[in-house]
């Protein structure tokens, strides 16, 4: 099956072809500045089936898989898309502002060019839909859960939905028995707690603020921080630009590139310095409490951008778990590559892995598996 992955954002597109028989990428790139050289999403469709007519050799897609980032406690699973979907999705957009409306345009616009191809949604939130009441209920009112769905969601769940059953199957366990903490490490960072294959608890929560220090997130904060600042007069637009888009490594270092960071820190700098050791010790905390949530972790798996390819960030992290019977292997941490492989070394008593990420082939996997299943024609 051709599948079309599209990743829609609110000002540009991201896009892959993959064939799911074969797993081969066929193409991929993004269409961005809708909104200002790209009037909307439709005209980024137009553009998009254009490149697509020069790329495919006159193959045409089969179905669309669209990344959707909140689903709520509707979605645990993917969805085949239709009208009352689309309009479940925009409701969540509270939830998830920058994402989820942008989903809904991406979708509405797929429709309208090939209104006959079935598209299919993959939630970022579906994999942690196991999580445990005690996991993601949070001590505040019952009344705010009820009301306002005031709850730990989770994200990234894409990518641990991937990352944990690759894991597993490359120390040779069971993925249904496989205990792990896994880490997802880019400009948005968070981890999770992984017992017989699923997600027991993650770092993340109603949003994607909470949790590790991230590229401009601030992680975990004290609440009391908002209300004081409140009180100096902060309103609530302020306090969501200051926590999401000017805290994290950009507050720290005054630089939210991981690459940038680590090597101003190598140069002397001692603001990029505080800010490693301020975002490694929050993981390698996180990491302890999740080996104990899920009972003994089998491993302690790295992935996504600067989980791959941070090694200078991935000692920083492993020199702290000494405790847990952790001993980095300084070479295996150095090698690059596209493949799972251990940085730990073979008498540490928890292997240390690197497992690069593939959503979008998680995506496209998930979108043929419904489209396959389908007994008629979809109706929009």
């Amino acid at each position: 099956m051709l599948v079309l992955v599209i990743n829609s954002g609110s000002s540009s597109l991201k896009y892959q072809v993959r064939e799911t028989d074969t797993e081969e990428l066929l193409t991929k790139g993004i269409i961005d500045r809708i909104g200002d050289v790209v009037p909307d999403h439709a005209a980024a469709l137009e553009e998009l089936a254009g490149r697509l007519r020069e790329e495919l050799d006159g193959r045409s897609i089969d179905a669309v898989g669209h990344r959707v980032v909140h689903g709520g406690e509707r979605f645990s699973e993917p969805v085949l898309i239709n009208n009352e979907i689309v309009r479940s999705i925009e409701r969540l957009s509270p939830l998830a502002p920058l994402h989820n409306p942008a989903s809904a345009m991406g979708i509405r616009a797929v429709h309208d060019k090939w209104p006959k191809i079935p598209q299919v949604a993959v939630f970022d939130t579906a994999f942690h839909r196991t999580l445990p009441e005690r996991a993601w209920h949070y001590a505040l009112p019952n009344t705010l859960y009820r009301r306002y769905g005031i709850r730990r969601y989770g994200f990234h769940g894409t990518s641990y939905g991937y990352v944990a059953p690759t894991a597993a199957r490359f120390l040779g366990i069971d993925p249904a028995r496989f205990n792990a903490v896994i880490a997802h490490l880019g400009n948005g960072a968070s981890v999770a707690a992984i017992r017989n294959g699923k997600s027991i608890d993650t770092s993340m929560g109603f949003t994607p603020l909470e949790g590790l220090v991230m590229g401009t997130r601030s992680g975990d904060v004290d609440p009391s921080i908002l209300i004081f600042l409140a009180r100096q007069g902060y309103d609530a637009d302020t306090l969501d630009d200051l926590l999401n888009r000017e805290s994290g490594l950009r507050a720290l270092a005054g630089e939210s590139d991981m690459r940038s960071i680590e090597t101003a820190a190598e140069q002397g700098d001692e603001r990029s310095r505080l800010a490693l050791d301020v975002a490694a010790y929050r993981l390698a905390k996180y990491i302890g409490a999740y080996h104990v949530a899920v009972g003994g972790a089998q491993a302690v798996v790295f992935t996504a951008g600067i989980g791959e390819n941070g090694w200078k960030f991935r000692q920083l992290v492993l020199d702290q778990l000494g405790p847990l019977g952790i001993r980095l292997d300084s070479e295996a941490n150095l090698v690059t590559g596209k493949q799972a492989r251990r940085i730990s070394t073979e008498d540490s008593a928890i292997p240390a892995l690197v497992v690069p990420t593939d959503e979008e082939e998680a995506i496209a996997e998930a979108t043929a598996a419904v489209v396959g299943n389908l007994e008629q024609e979809p109706v929009f």
